[in-house]
């Protein structure tokens, strides 16, 4: 019987899986995680959330009668060497879209083939490939709005039911999860971050199940406010792959055909993460480079000093935006509005330049998603892909009262000044690193930057940026 080795990463489920299915036709199934570079250079949080994960996927596995087997080096050499203990003829894994994946995977894939092996890439981790999806003039959208009208109508396959796993004659030797400590740069946070966690590709399936009977109506008119559980809460458990987004799409579509209200704006939310990476594809500076390029010469501020080391804090003065940083510390996630708001802060009021904010969101976000993080804070920096033809501040204080009106969002996350502060506000000071030295009994502090102040001189920047 053949064995065809398949190499997760970013694809931790068992249903609806493409290089599964077509590895399970053609014989046994050797699972395989390798912790290279692209695992070593994740934040604390993801890189925690990668290793709760994975604990979850292995037991997924050992329940179907299979195995995770975990190795740690170059994936190149790991695979090699694994192809030369099992006898594996095959080697399927599902496609990634960043620069570096590609370029690994390229090397992987000549390497395998040099050698004699079969190594094929699979869709999976996007509904439509980059290259699938093109202007009428045969190049890649840069405007949302288009792109949705050219997929929206589109006919998606349905999902894949879980392939039945044969497993190989012999197991190959596997390290301990345990022993790859992933979650050790959270320190203490960790603890509390667990509180927040409910990893795996069972409890994607029955949170996105319980969104479609009771929140996909609503999603719409309600998605905005922080305070409220309106939100799918799919994100992370797409940066996982403990879903596919192909299954998001067609419970949005079962949505609109029983007349959900929400249903296609949830749709268009699937399709805007597409849409991050048709943009990282294309142009890959996305990732930390100016997607208009033309933005290389706005004069960002030093972002050196007590002002960001504040903001990082979640101690700006200003309570929307540090309610939602603390949010972040706390659960690893922010909502959706709110981090428009947090990055509004940093880019425009202060006027640092979005990179830090990505950075900051890169180490803390348990779903973060390099195309996701980026697209959204070059959105709001003003440096990405938007079609609005001004320069957009967003103002933290009339948003708080627009989105937060009764300031629940606020009180929840923020302890000083609270008589008797919530549970989740205090969580925050367990959390933090004791070197900070935050207390709940702190005084309150003055905004590092007044709103109407900030606003002022975010415009005065834009427009002499736009003179010179």
């Amino acid at each position: 019987m053949s064995l065809t080795i398949l190499w997760f990463r970013r694809d931790l489920r068992l249903s609806d899986h493409p290089a599964l299915v077509a590895a399970a036709g053609r014989g046994a199934v050797l699972p395989v995680f390798i912790h290279d570079d692209s695992v070593a250079g994740l934040g604390a949080a993801a890189k925690w959330r990668l290793g709760e994960g994975l604990r979850v996927f292995a037991a997924a596995l050992e329940a179907v009668g299979s195995r995770l087997i975990l190795r740690r080096g170059p994936a190149r050499e790991v695979l090699e060497e694994l192809v030369r203990e099992s006898g594996a003829d095959a080697v399927y894994w599902s496609r990634l879209y960043d620069p570096q994946a590609i370029e690994r995977d390229t090397r992987v894939k000549t390497a395998l083939r040099d050698g004699g092996a079969q190594a094929e890439s699979f869709a999976g981790h996007l509904i439509f490939e980059p290259w699938e999806v093109e202007t009428q003039q045969g190049g890649p959208y840069k405007v949302y709005s288009p792109f949705w009208r050219a997929v929206k109508d589109r006919e998606v396959d349905d999902t894949l039911a879980t392939p039945k796993l044969n497993a190989p004659s012999r197991w190959p030797e596997s390290d301990r999860l345990e022993d790859w400590a992933l979650g050790a740069a959270m320190r203490r946070g960790a603890e509390v971050l667990a509180a927040h966690c409910s990893p795996g590709e069972q409890a994607a399936q029955a949170r996105l199940g319980g969104f479609a009977a009771h929140g996909l109506d609503a999603y719409k008119e309600r998605r905005d406010f922080p305070a409220e559980d309106a939100t799918s809460g799919m994100s992370e458990y797409l940066t996982y792959g403990e879903i596919s987004p192909r299954a998001l799409w067609h419970t949005a579509l079962r949505g609109e055909a029983s007349g959900k209200a929400g249903a296609e704006h949830f749709r268009k939310e699937v399709v805007w993460r597409e849409f991050a990476y048709h943009l990282m594809y294309h142009t890959p500076r996305l990732l930390d480079g100016n997607w208009r390029e033309e933005w290389d010469g706005f004069g960002w501020k030093d972002a050196r000093g007590g002002a960001v080391r504040r903001w990082r804090q979640g101690r700006t003065g200003v309570p929307f935006v540090d309610a939602a940083l603390r949010e972040m510390y706390v659960t690893g996630r922010m909502h959706n509005r709110a981090r428009m708001i947090v990055a509004s802060y940093l880019t425009k009021h202060m006027l640092v330049d979005w990179r830090v904010g990505c950075d900051w969101f890169a180490d803390c976000l348990t779903d973060w998603d390099p195309a996701s993080n980026a697209m959204g804070w070059q959105w709001v920096a003003g440096s990405g892909p938007d079609a609005a033809p001004y320069f957009r501040v967003f103002n933290p204080g009339t948003q708080a009262e627009k989105f937060d009106p009764d300031g629940s969002y606020r009180r929840r996350w923020i302890a000083e000044g609270e008589a008797r502060p919530t549970k989740t506000a205090l969580s925050y000071f367990d959390a933090v690193p004791e070197s900070w030295g935050l207390t709940p009994d702190d005084v309150y502090p003055e905004p590092v930057v007044g709103l109407s102040e900030g606003r002022e001189a975010a415009l005065k920047a834009y427009e002499t940026f736009k003179a010179e």
